[in-house]
């Protein structure tokens, strides 16, 4: 017998009065067309008043229209007893502060270690039936806050808020010198490295992508840097900081402009920094989003991981 999760309910009012369920379900229960043919399908479907129904059936005020979704799990991934950083929890939603050098989902040649083999056990232990839906990703070397969502309705709502841009998404970054202006928005199209294909560069023929950023602390040697994406491309942040000359310390990937050309002495010095820490010095600090069932704003903070705040310490005493 198919598992289901609560129903997701919504009370007709007045001015929904002789709508048609589907309307409803669209307008106000913002199910998408994808969605809804997948419960229509069900066993229990879309109900009014604890009836089934179809969804052309009109509606009056008072009446509470309701979908229920099949309980899912994620057969494909192995669970392991990982350890992992809870920041929040709800029967919709599971927020994660994700360690540096975690992959976030299993893929080829790593199948096992990663974020989603943690979570699916964890939910195992708890007796709780969820299939793992990471709503955005983060690099394997960054740290910071991410958000997974419990079934098929809230991972589509937080989805779609994403691409309206109403997903507040704020990063840490630790950078090599002191960007100019001190606070300001960059814009550079981004898109494949024709030469090398898993990176990107800035490219008149990109993608449109623009990373707003504000240095909280100048340093001698660099800088602490707040940055909030406009836009979500692949290694958005690090290309960005590398195009106006000041990459992530620790970046291999996204290395100093013109390192190979420049003089011994500050070569040695930068390279001396990118080796302070083991991976790119970028932590997702913040992240808010209106919640798809009760409808009010959360905002979630992560402070900045031990590696990061060692690196920063060190920076300072060379003032």
């Amino acid at each position: 017998m198919t598992d289901y999760y609560d129903p997701i309910e919504y009370i007709v009012t007045e001015r929904e009065e002789g709508w048609p369920v589907k309307n409803v379900l669209q307008r106000r229960l913002g199910v998408s067309r994808k969605l809804m043919s997948r419960i229509k399908l069900t066993e229990r479907g879309v109900h009014l008043n604890g009836e089934r129904v179809f969804i052309s059936v009109p509606v009056r005020a008072g009446d509470t229209v309701s979908i229920s979704l099949e309980k899912e799990t994620s057969t494909d991934i192995l669970p392991q007893p990982l350890p992992f950083d809870i920041v929040y929890e709800d029967e919709a939603l599971l927020i994660v502060n994700k360690a540096a050098g975690v992959i976030v989902h299993p893929t080829h040649g790593h199948y096992t270690g990663t974020l989603a083999n943690g979570v699916v056990h964890y939910w195992q232990e708890k007796g709780e039936q969820f299939r793992f839906r990471p709503v955005h990703r983060l690099d394997q070397e960054t740290s910071g806050l991410i958000a997974i969502a419990k079934n098929a309705y809230v991972h589509q709502h937080i989805s779609e808020q994403l691409i309206a841009g109403q997903v507040t998404k704020k990063y840490t970054a630790l950078v090599h010198g002191c960007p100019e202006p001190a606070e300001g928005r960059i814009d550079g199209p981004i898109d494949r490295d024709p030469a090398e294909p898993h990176r990107r560069i800035v490219t008149d023929t990109g993608y449109p992508s623009h990373t707003f950023y504000k240095v909280v602390d100048c340093m001698k040697a660099g800088s602490r840097v707040e940055l909030q994406l406009g836009t979500g491309r692949t290694h958005q942040i690090r290309v960005h900081m590398t195009s106006i000359g000041h990459p992530l310390i620790g970046d291999k990937m996204y290395r100093m402009p013109g390192l190979e050309t420049m003089e011994e002495d500050k070569r040695t010095a930068v390279m001396a920094w990118d080796e302070a820490i083991s991976r790119q010095a970028l932590h997702a600090s913040e992240l808010g989003f209106t919640h798809p069932l009760s409808g009010e704003r959360l905002t979630f903070t992560a402070p900045m991981p031990e590696d990061m705040q060692t690196l920063h310490d060190k920076l300072k005493k060379c003032q």
